[in-house]
């Protein structure tokens, strides 16, 4: 069979023009294999597949070359069987400079099928730490600390699904949800590994765009994916017709921020609603004196659902997983159902990080703040007071998202 080859320079106005490209690639009958290659000189290329029934594979600028075939995949991709007919190479042009980026893409279907990579060993099973503070919860509820925002080698990060999911277990999470940009190709492995790891994993995606990022939950075994090349409308839309759950990354992280259109802002009566859940802790607020977050939140909508994520990608790196930690109030670890609910709140310390940290906690009609002695609890219309104690239980009287600061005013935890 012969390769297919493409090849040429583009420039600052394609980029402009159409930011994402389809090479046509037609994949004869009898195909067992495709491998695609892709060489650029500077700038940021991103890279993905779509077959004739559909989506194949993204792997964004994290690696220059894929193979899919009936059995196996690249990370990143989707194995089945290779449809003949028209297929297309996705390349998108991330970071094009003013002189252009020669690239060339060579796509190669075969009738042979290569061995794959012999599997990993798994990670050792890891040890918990030891169990947490008793949390207060109606019956038949409980709290349950987990990481909303992580990736693998699916897409960016460095880490097998089973050895993230090992690690968050090590850090006392009881859930996690993996969150690979533009893909879906992990979600086969969660149950594996959250087995191996005694662990829950959340199937998710982060919706991976140059106007802002979105987490979609849920969708386990289909896999639902969401297409990118959509306005974030409809992504709104698409989730809550799957019954998935969509909520807004890092709204003001540098070039991440969230810069989309609000969704059901303008579109009118007939538009989905506006995505509740909003990622207000994230790393890249480094400094939490800096209101802009809470600030962020409080034009988003009053309903706005406070969730954390640490964007974990790299052991390497300096934030940690589960820092910052969601705590979910769940019925029967019923996690997705907590959020949908609004059940949530975020802190600075996982619980297995060492020392526990301030926690504020809605319940039912009241808040309790744990371990926040010395600490200020903040209304949503500002009213302040004094936290005194270990375990305060305080009056709630009035909705909205409600936070803890230091004497310094550094936002130590929140609840929605």
């Amino acid at each position: 069979m012969n390769a297919v080859v493409h090849r040429g320079r583009w420039t600052l106005e394609d980029r402009v023009s159409a930011p994402l490209r389809e090479l046509p690639v037609e994949v004869p009958p009898g195909c067992a294999a495709l491998t695609v290659e892709l060489s650029h000189e500077g700038g940021v290329l991103d890279l993905g597949c779509h077959g004739p029934h559909g989506f194949r594979g993204w792997s964004g600028g994290a690696r220059r070359r894929y193979t899919i075939t009936a059995e196996h995949a690249t990370p990143g991709y989707l194995p089945g069987e290779l449809e003949p007919g028209l297929w297309h190479v996705w390349l998108g042009l991330h970071r094009v400079p003013p002189e252009g980026v020669p690239y060339e893409v060579v796509a190669t279907p075969s009738t042979a099928v290569p061995a794959p990579h012999p599997p990993a060993a798994p990670p050792p099973v890891p040890d918990r730490p030891a169990p947490r503070r008793d949390l207060p919860a109606p019956a038949g509820m409980r709290w349950l600390a987990g990481d909303l925002h992580a990736h693998t080698l699916h897409s960016d990060g460095t880490l097998t699904v089973t050895e993230l999911a090992c690690l968050a277990a090590a850090r006392g999470l009881e859930f996690l949800a993996v969150t690979d940009h533009n893909t879906v190709s992990h979600h086969a492995e969660l149950p594996a590994a959250a087995a191996h790891a005694g662990i829950m994993l959340l199937p998710g995606q982060e919706v991976t765009t140059d106007l802002g990022h979105a987490n979609v939950f849920g969708g386990e075994g289909r896999p639902a994916w969401v297409d990118f090349r959509r306005t974030a409308a409809e992504w709104a839309a698409g989730a809550a017709a799957r019954g998935q759950l969509m909520s807004i990354n890092h709204p003001l992280a540098g070039d991440c921020a969230w810069r989309w259109p609000s969704p059901g802002a303008s579109e009118g009566a007939d538009a989905p609603a506006r995505p509740r859940l909003a990622e207000i802790w994230h790393p890249s607020w480094w400094d939490r004196r800096w209101g802009a977050p809470l600030a962020w939140a409080r034009l988003w909508g009053p309903g706005t659902v406070p969730v954390g994520g640490s964007d974990f990608h790299d052991p390497a790196q300096v934030q940690r997983l589960g820092e910052p930690v969601t705590w979910v109030l769940a019925e029967d670890d019923d996690v997705l159902g907590g959020l949908a609910a609004g059940r949530t709140a975020v802190a600075a310390l996982p619980p297995g990080g060492g020392a526990p940290g301030p926690l504020l906690l809605r319940v039912e009609d009241d808040l309790f703040a744990i371990g926040a002695e010395g600490t200020v609890l903040v209304r949503p219309d500002g009213r302040r007071e004094t936290v005194r104690g270990e375990r305060v239980r305080i009056s709630l009287a009035d909705p909205g998202m409600h936070h803890l600061e230091s004497h310094e005013n550094e936002v130590m935890a929140l609840c929605g």
